[in-house]
């Protein structure tokens, strides 16, 4: 078992970086009726945070991906248990991640998105860690960025723990 998780970004911070975000997303999608695709589990504080800012017509979806299983280290294998369940073809989609580590799953993911023709993709990234990238991900809005340690806190998980932080935390 790890040890007690450390702050790494503070409540306070993640709110200035959601408002943030989510001021950018309605100046460019103000008459445009997005549809937010959630990344499942990890997304779910983080969007929930997100839309209650967004004063602009929009639609949600979850999807739940995996490529990590019970470690710490993403195995490169995506799976998408499931299926999403609004259509994309002409949709302007914002895809909206917790974190972009090696940015495998997001690749992954964002190439399923644009077989299915939207109108327009962006990805909206609360936060990511730039020392493990793997594949160039475009991240169009991005929250915060983060060192290379292992975080939790804020909707992301550990073995499904410590999602219920309220900060952002790293544990060794």
């Amino acid at each position: 078992m790890p040890e007690h998780p450390k702050i790494l970004i503070n409540r306070q911070e993640i709110d200035r970086a959601v408002e943030r975000l989510a001021s950018e997303i309605k100046r460019d999608y103000r008459r445009k009726n997005p549809l937010l695709i959630g990344i499942l589990k990890g997304s779910f504080v983080f969007m929930s945070d997100l839309v209650r800012r967004l004063d602009i017509p929009l639609e949600i979806d979850f999807v739940r991906l995996s490529s990590y299983g019970s470690g710490t280290e993403s195995s490169g294998r995506i799976r998408m248990p499931g299926k999403m369940s609004e259509p994309v073809e002409g949709r302007h989609v914002i895809v909206v991640e917790d974190i972009i580590d090696t940015g495998l799953t997001t690749a992954w993911f964002l190439r399923y998105i644009k077989r299915r023709k939207p109108a327009s993709v962006a990805l909206c990234a609360l936060t990511e860690k730039p020392a493990r990238r793997k594949v160039d991900v475009k991240i169009d809005y991005l929250g915060l960025t983060v060192p290379d340690k292992f975080i939790v806190g804020y909707g992301i998980d550990y073995n499904e723990r410590y999602r219920n932080l309220p900060d952002i935390c790293y544990i060794e």
